[in-house]
């Protein structure tokens, strides 16, 4: 897949993200597409992602911001860096109680790409920092 193509796939998935439409954040996936999450979980199929964006749907309100894309030169692996800015709706079991708490959070996504689509997704992000921002 040319860079250029792992570029504007990588755009539409965060594009998708910021418009809360995690339909075409699952378009941009394949199938069997592995999410991880840093010190969280680890998902394997379109059918847990969805079930993750459902979750949280309900406990976060997040906008990404100052995106920054990377793509290797043949196109299957990519990066992006950006800042979360978000509102924490709901506890979330093991954290610190949700009162609508906002936080502004630096964080990165690095990204496989097979077949035209996203295969492996791992999120990067300073838990500390989110904790200790919303416990405020």
């Amino acid at each position: 897949m040319p860079r250029s193509e792992t570029l504007a796939l990588i755009r539409r998935y965060y594009d998708a993200f910021n418009a809360g439409d995690p339909e075409g954040m699952l378009a941009c996936l394949s199938d069997d597409v592995e999410h991880r999450v840093n010190e969280g979980g680890h998902r394997i199929g379109k059918a847990r992602f969805r079930d993750f964006c459902s979750h949280m749907g309900v406990s976060y309100r997040e906008q990404l911001r100052d995106l920054t894309i990377f793509a290797t030169d043949d196109g299957t692996r990519g990066a992006a860096e950006f800042v979360v800015h978000g509102e924490y709706l709901k506890t979330d079991p093991g954290l610190p109680e949700a009162k609508g708490q906002t936080y502004i959070l630096p964080a990165g996504g690095f990204f496989e790409i097979r077949g035209g689509l996203i295969s492996r997704i791992t999120t990067f992000y300073n838990l500390n920092d989110w904790t200790q921002q919303v416990s405020r």
